[in-house]
């Protein structure tokens, strides 16, 4: 197995244990992920500072950055909140439908014909959602939540492809948690009304969970994806990215036993959206050529 592959699956492995940190940290969903974004910003500015690979960018494009680092933040808020209200498993379930969610607002946004597979795919994956839900109606809310977070970064995605441009991943990044860090503090005040809450502080506990949230789990992984990205076919990064919610979903059950709350119609659920996934997958195989397979 290449170098490459090996930071590749580390990279999505932690993006998998994300979930386990946000059920074990106490702060609720809206600071968690305010404290998140403002230790990974700090830590990129300092490492890009060091490195020298701080990229200087028009205020407009700030602006534009920062609107989309805000969605983000926004989808951070809405996966931890799916977890808070559900669990870790619920919550990646919902975030596994972002590929297909993709295949059919992406065409809405760059004005293109859907393809009608897709949309057969998305019944699918549609479906599995319904039996989750209906089978595990104690969470409902958290589907709702963790289904909004996986359009949000659906968003996120069809925003970055069609407003950003000509700089490089990393002033990306360093400018969306950047801008999204600030977009998110604007919006906490409307937050803490909303949820009759106040500024929450880690505990020591907490501060450890956040560290490795924010430096291993987000400044790490992006670093590791970016090499990844330079150096595998993107075949081989689309079809480990699918591998995230199995592996978290795989760590929930280890860590916090879910698989004990979850009725058997979850796994049938979850079967269909990975049958969906995959298909899709396929396709997109088909498309691109399976020549580019590492």
């Amino acid at each position: 197995m290449k170098p490459a592959l090996i930071r590749l699956h580390i990279a999505v492995f932690l993006w998998g244990f994300t979930g386990i940190l946000g059920r074990l940290i106490s702060l609720n969903e809206g600071w968690l992920v305010w404290w998140r974004m403002l230790i990974a910003a700090f830590a990129l500015w300092i490492l890009f500072f060091f490195s020298r690979q701080i990229q200087k960018v028009s205020l407009r494009d700030f602006v534009k950055i920062a609107s989309i680092g805000t969605i983000l933040s926004l989808h951070w808020l809405l996966f931890y909140g799916s977890i808070k209200y559900s669990n870790v498993s619920i919550a990646l379930t919902c975030l596994a439908t972002t590929g297909l969610l993709s295949a059919v607002i992406e065409p809405l946004f760059f004005r293109k014909r859907i393809n009608p597979t897709e949309i057969i795919l998305g019944s699918f994956a549609l479906a599995g959602i319904v039996i989750i839900y209906f089978s595990n109606l104690q969470f409902s809310v958290g589907i709702y939540v963790g289904l909004l977070s996986s359009l949000a970064t659906v968003i996120v995605s069809v925003l970055n492809k069609k407003i950003v441009s000509g700089y490089t991943p990393q002033a990306i990044t360093l400018y969306q948690l950047s801008g999204g860090f600030i977009g998110l503090t604007l919006l906490m005040p409307f937050y803490n009304i909303l949820l009759h809450s106040s500024i929450q502080y880690p505990t020591s506990i907490d501060w450890i969970w956040l560290i490795v949230l924010a430096i291993f789990c987000t400044v790490l992984t992006f670093l590791l994806y970016i090499r990844a990205l330079k150096q595998l076919s993107a075949f081989t990064i689309n079809l480990t990215l699918t591998l995230e919610p199995i592996y978290g979903i795989i760590l929930a059950f280890a860590v916090f036993h879910e698989n004990k709350y979850l009725s058997d119609y979850f796994y049938i659920g979850f079967a269909l959206i990975l049958v969906a996934v995959l298909l899709q997958m396929r396709r997109l195989i088909k498309q691109t050529g399976a020549g580019e397979k590492q």
